[in-house]
């Protein structure tokens, strides 16, 4: 449908953790169906190789970048290596994300910092070098992707996660204000539970879940949802799209929850 024809799209995590779709994977090759040509970024080189191979073998434009965008040094090189590429930056996608298994007793303080540096720092460092370029190009369109333990508690214990999520929806709101008389947006997306790669890949959600057993995880997590199953990347991706849309150009500051009615639940 073109819904992004001409647009340049940043994807921050645009690889993913193992086979399948991660949202990151699935939002970078549904921008460039919309026809957006789209900057993949990754600290895997090979996974974002794959992202941008995928869309280049289905006649769209991409291209990959490697970077730890937890480090200032790697972002600022992100953002002039897009700049030299396409010439500018339309939508900008936070997909990068983390979580440490643990409450505020058991969690270490390195471990602490690594998933603040990650999941948040790395959000304000993308938006602290890209929001200046949509300033000057006229606007822009930022997503932080969150997750609905910001706003609730799953009964999992990964406090890192859950804290680094909620001061994102903060940080998008506050931006979202400072920065909408430039038209420049900024929307969250909070996935609920979701069936992709990372949680697959991640043994402390396992262990928390089913002592480790991966498909009675899947289970119970279908049954956690009032939907019955959990969603996919290709939900939080379909979110993005009307978000980095000229559909959504009167939106900004809003937490999208995408969730399957989870958040509706008391308990």
């Amino acid at each position: 449908m073109d819904r992004l024809k001409g647009k340049i799209a940043m994807v921050v995590g645009a690889g993913s953790i193992g086979a399948g779709w991660g949202n990151g994977k699935a939002t970078a090759v549904t921008f460039a169906r919309e026809g957006a040509s789209v900057f993949c970024v990754d600290r895997n080189a090979a996974a974002a190789e794959e992202t941008a191979g995928i869309i280049t073998g289905e006649g769209g434009k991409a291209a990959a970048f490697t970077a730890d965008v937890s480090r200032a040094a790697d972002v600022e090189a992100m953002v002039a290596a897009c700049l030299k590429t396409y010439g500018r930056i339309d939508v900008l996608d936070n997909n990068v994300g983390i979580a440490e298994m643990g409450s505020v007793v058991e969690v270490s303080e390195a471990e602490w910092d690594r998933v603040f540096a990650v999941n948040l720092k790395s959000a304000y460092l993308a938006m602290k070098h890209v929001i200046p370029v949509m300033q000057k190009q006229g606007g822009g369109s930022i997503i932080n992707i969150s997750s609905i333990a910001s706003i609730r508690h799953l009964g999992i214990s990964y406090v890192t996660y859950a804290t680094t999520k909620a001061a994102m929806n903060q940080m998008t709101r506050t931006t979202a204000v400072q920065f909408a008389r430039d038209h420049v947006r900024v929307n969250a997306i909070l996935p609920g539970l979701m069936k992709t790669p990372m949680v697959a890949h991640s043994a402390g959600l396992a262990a928390s879940y089913s002592a480790g057993d991966v498909e009675a995880m899947w289970r119970a997590r279908d049954a956690q949802v009032p939907m019955g199953h959990m969603g996919d990347a290709w939900d939080v991706a379909n979110a993005a799209l009307f978000l980095a849309s000229d559909e959504s150009k009167y939106v900004t500051g809003i937490e999208l929850v995408v969730d399957g009615g989870v958040t509706l639940k008391v308990s």
